[in-house]
């Protein structure tokens, strides 16, 4: 999980009393730290005459380092004092948050924060801050969550501007779903994607010696994959050997997402399916993989992964079922999803030439779907959530038999299935594991992103 960076800082009106104020803003900055935020802060601000407390938290708070703004009011503050100050922070995700006054004898004892935030809220609107509004409830902490919610969506998306994708190839099997717009990307989503040859990858091979793909093949294969059949060691070294060669490639440029060119490109043109290359990747170094130069598909790996921590496994469609959905991979998923030995058996389909996949059972239980999309320069995300559990037997036709079952779940939807399918927006869609709605939504208010539910 990211850690979130944030500044914390706090409000009340001159005439208050300032020993409650100055409390009830250090509890809630401890709250936030307690559940893993990193703050800088400044002293609680007044609306003091002589604007001394305004210019001291711009004073410490300009310049550094954070990616996000708590604008937590205690009390009553005059409109004027917040927005001197966080106008100088505009480009930065805020979070508007009033405390709430508490009990003492049977009374609520309010110092009228809610007056504050509602003074400021549709100001800040009209002003275009980017922000979320939250407040607590009379003598309750239940803001935090929200809090914290949003500033993870606030570091995530950060992160997403800093982030650099690796393509090697470009639009597998001249599909049209899988491209997009660099300009466009970068400039509203954040991360950017690199295109390399698959040329390099082979030039690459040339400075490898056969100790290291030995020792991927025993230390990350033979150690850690249960075979299914009769293991095929030459295909296990020269999926290592290729792993290598990328390897290099993605620590070089600091890639944390990776595709490559599958159907037309490792299988036509190399007669090897790559999904040894993607297990191996999600081992070490533990970068997101989604196959076929699927551009939007690692984008939406990687604002996943910022918001929870997870790999965030791709999966793609094969049935819409009354009440269901079934996906499934059909090469490879990481070891993160799986449940229980990560099995791998040799198998061909159709014409490809036969190579190692992934046939493990992929863990059950509350999931978030998502995937993002563009049109006209826009994007927006579809979401799902919905329980998955472990499918009955089933097989995708052209596997030399017996054929496997691919690593796949049965995904009972939170909504009609002809719902979601009126919205679907590509074959391939990445799950996360529990609900991660609430939290994807923040990071696409943040960004802009259209949400379709």
């Amino acid at each position: 999980m990211l850690k979130p960076r944030g500044a914390f800082a706090g409000f009340g009106e001159v005439n208050s009393p300032m020993d409650v104020i100055e409390a009830s803003c250090a509890r809630a900055k401890q709250l936030l730290e307690h559940s893993g935020i990193e703050l800088i802060s400044t002293p609680v601000i007044t609306d003091d005459c002589e604007r001394r407390d305004i210019k001291r938290a711009i004073s410490n708070l300009k310049g550094k380092d954070f990616d996000f703004l708590v604008v937590c009011l205690a009390g009553w503050i005059p409109t004027h004092a917040v927005i001197d100050i966080i106008n100088e922070f505009k480009e930065k995700p805020m979070i508007l948050w009033g405390l709430s006054g508490r009990y003492e004898g049977g009374r609520l004892v309010t110092a009228a924060a809610q007056a504050g935030t509602s003074a400021l809220r549709k100001v800040m609107e009209d002003m275009g801050f980017n922000f979320t509004y939250v407040y607590n409830l009379p003598g309750k902490d239940d803001g935090v969550e929200k809090v914290v919610r949003y500033a993870t969506a606030a570091a995530a998306a950060a992160r997403l501007r800093r982030a650099r994708i690796g393509m090697m190839g470009y639009r597998d099997m001249n599909l049209y779903g899988t491209l997009f717009d660099g300009v466009s990307l970068r400039s509203r989503i954040g991360p950017d994607i690199e295109i390399f040859e698959m040329l390099e990858m082979m030039q690459r091979l040339e400075s490898l010696d056969k100790a290291s793909i030995d020792k991927v093949v025993e230390e990350q294969i033979e150690a850690k994959w249960k075979f299914v059949n009769d293991e095929n060691r030459e295909v296990l070294q020269k999926g290592a050997a290729y792993y290598l060669a990328i390897r290099q490639k993605v620590v070089e440029r600091g890639y944390e997402a990776v595709s490559l060119i599958d159907v037309d490109g490792m299988k036509k043109l190399l007669g090897f399916p790559p999904a040894i290359i993607f297990m191996l990747l999600g081992q070490d170094p533990g970068i997101c993989t989604v196959p076929e130069n699927d551009s939007l598909g690692a984008v939406t790996q990687l604002m996943a992964r910022y918001l929870t921590g997870q790999i965030s496994a791709y999966l793609e469609f094969y049935e819409f079922m009354e009440e269901s959905v079934l996906l499934g991979a059909p090469d490879f998923v990481p070891d993160e999803v799986v449940d229980g030995d990560i099995k791998v058996m040799f198998a061909n389909f159709g014409k490809i030439s036969a190579g190692a996949m992934n046939v493990s059972t992929v863990r059950s239980g509350r999931v978030s779907i998502f995937r993002l999309t563009a049109k006209d320069g826009r994007y927006a995300m579809h979401m799902a959530g919905g329980v998955a559990s472990v499918p009955g037997k089933w097989e995708e036709a052209g596997w030399s038999q017996p054929a496997p079952q691919l690593p796949s779940l049965e995904i009972k939807l939170d909504m009609p299935v002809e719902q979601f399918a009126q919205n679907v927006m590509s074959q391939h869609y990445i799950v996360t594991y529990g609900d991660n709605l609430a939290v994807m939504k923040d990071l696409c208010r943040i960004l802009g992103v259209d949400v379709i539910e």
